[in-house]
């Protein structure tokens, strides 16, 4: 994986990214399997290990080697301003590095599971660069208000446009939003 038939590296890797969802079930050792495609899209270097911790809106997170090691290398520049260390230490302390095993179930440590209310039902949603994990009422509440209209905060119409938006700006102007 990630080397062409003639021994080059592909380029596969640079534009994967991950998508799509599915509704699965955490076990009675706070375990989940992750489905095949996106342990795929973790692997680096042969290897397959990520980092699990607190998302964004609450939800979890599962995060590539690589896009930690360009976190904390950003996040080390700044490491010397008061102003982020309360969420340094909140990010950082909840940041578990780990791997799936033989049969590709992750284990979610309590501290998290706590954190963003997971019981018994996940979603695991591909975003982009990222996994987000949602406990799944959750999801599909906010799944349900952004397709009907009633969250105002969130118009799906308007977020897509914005969000299309996005693709006009020049790329410098999108590395700083």
């Amino acid at each position: 994986m990630g080397k062409c038939g003639n021994g080059r590296p592909s380029t596969l890797m640079h534009k994967f990214f991950f998508s799509g969802s599915t509704a699965t079930k955490i076990d009675e050792k706070g375990r989940f399997v992750l489905p095949q495609g996106m342990r795929f899209g973790l692997v680096e270097n042969g290897v397959l290990e990520f980092s699990l911790g607190l998302g964004l809106g609450g939800c979890l997170a599962i995060y590539r080697q690589s896009d930690i090691q360009r976190i904390v290398a950003k996040f080390q520049q700044k490491s010397h301003l008061g102003q982020y260390q309360k969420f340094f230490t909140l990010f950082f302390s909840t940041l578990y590095q780990t791997t799936c095993d033989k049969i590709g179930r992750v284990h979610i440590p309590p501290t998290l599971k706590k954190a963003v209310g997971i019981t018994s039902e996940i979603v695991i949603a591909g975003v982009l660069n990222k996994i987000e994990i949602w406990p799944k009422k959750q999801y599909d509440t906010q799944l349900e208000a952004v397709l009907s209209g009633k969250d105002v905060d969130m118009n799906l119409a308007k977020l897509t446009e914005e969000a299309f938006a996005l693709l006009e700006k020049p790329e410098e102007e999108m590395d700083d939003a």
